[in-house]
């Protein structure tokens, strides 16, 4: 495998949590290589378009978390549960497009194009330990040294607002240079194509490529948002933290990082449901950065979208699944 594929991977893996949807209860999606994910209740389908112009799918059953594991109904604990039976499921969507993405060219090389479980094993540990260094421990580390220089900043309060806007900024700058990348603003592109479907289908209207491409690409329950809402909510938590080591907090930011996702989970949820006044206003900083994580897309990008979601509604249909939309 080369080096070039692995670091691919990796920066399709440090995305997924800006491109997916964890809402359970929701149709909602996500955007991979080539292609799109969307997902039902109780099923899910993938579609890719392969560099032939040919639509490939693969689509399973789903079923909730909280279904299979109760205590995943309770608040916080289901948006943990939620959150990672969706990078799971985003782990899986994202080798099947890799796999059918790269099966011409590994047709011409005389070598197979199936991406083996350890290098995605490998990717994902990767990618998680790049998230703690870039989120957790490098505006940590920032925050202190500067706290050395500017002796102010060593209270609880200023020191934590500090180390997020330090985090945000590095979250920002992270997602700019990421989407210049020529193949990166495609998957914006599937990312917008996506949010246009899940639009299309909430409203009711027949979703077809001309009535998706009326929606607009911003949509409240994107991962984009979500991430935002993590960063500010973190600020927040780690201003409780009675530690003051460096080595404490670095171990706090870490073992909260469920803890943490789960609140913004409910956060999300209960602003998605509600969407005025200051819940609006919660999730209006969410929707601007989408416009970075989404482009429009093409007519073509939509049709894939669509593919999508018809598979998972087919399937939906056989599992009697109860449809929940927003």
């Amino acid at each position: 495998m080369s080096l070039r594929r692995f670091v691919r991977l990796a920066a399709h893996t440090q995305l997924l949590p800006v491109l997916e949807s964890g809402e359970e209860t929701l149709v909602g999606g996500q955007a991979v290589i080539e292609g799109v994910m969307m997902r039902a209740p109780h099923s899910y389908c993938v579609s890719v378009r392969k560099p032939n112009g040919e639509i490939v799918s693969e689509e399973h059953p789903l079923p909730r978390v909280s279904e299979k594991y109760p205590i995943f109904k309770l608040p916080i604990l289901r948006g943990v549960g939620t959150l990672g039976q969706a990078m799971y499921l985003g782990v899986k969507a994202l080798k099947f497009s890799a796999t059918a993405a790269a099966e011409e060219e590994g047709a011409e090389k005389g070598a197979t194009a199936e991406i083996p479980s350890w290098m995605m094993a490998l990717n994902m540990v990767f990618s998680v330990g790049f998230f703690i260094l870039l989120y957790k421990l490098v505006p940590l580390y920032l925050t202190t040294l500067l706290a050395k220089v500017y002796p102010v900043l060593n209270g609880r309060i200023p020191f934590n607002l500090t180390d997020g806007a330090i985090r945000i900024a590095i979250f920002l700058g992270f997602l700019y240079m990421i989407s210049r990348w020529k193949e990166i603003r495609r998957v914006f592109e599937y990312h917008g194509a996506e949010h246009k479907v899940v639009f299309n289908f909430e409203s009711g209207k027949p979703v077809t490529v001309d009535n998706a491409q009326r929606f607009t690409t911003l949509h409240p329950r994107c991962g984009t948002s979500f991430l935002l809402v993590v960063m500010v909510l973190s600020t927040v938590v780690y201003t409780f933290l009675p530690v003051d080591t460096f080595l404490a907090k670095f171990l706090c930011r870490v073992a909260l990082i469920p803890v943490v996702a789960g609140l913004s989970y409910e956060l999300i949820r209960f602003a998605a449901k509600r969407r005025s006044g200051l819940m609006a206003a919660l999730t209006t900083p969410g929707l601007w950065l989408q416009k970075i994580t989404t482009k429009p897309p093409s007519d073509t990008q939509t049709e894939v979208a669509i593919h999508a979601l018809d598979g998972a509604m087919k399937l939906e249909k056989t599992q009697g699944g109860e449809l929940v939309i927003a």
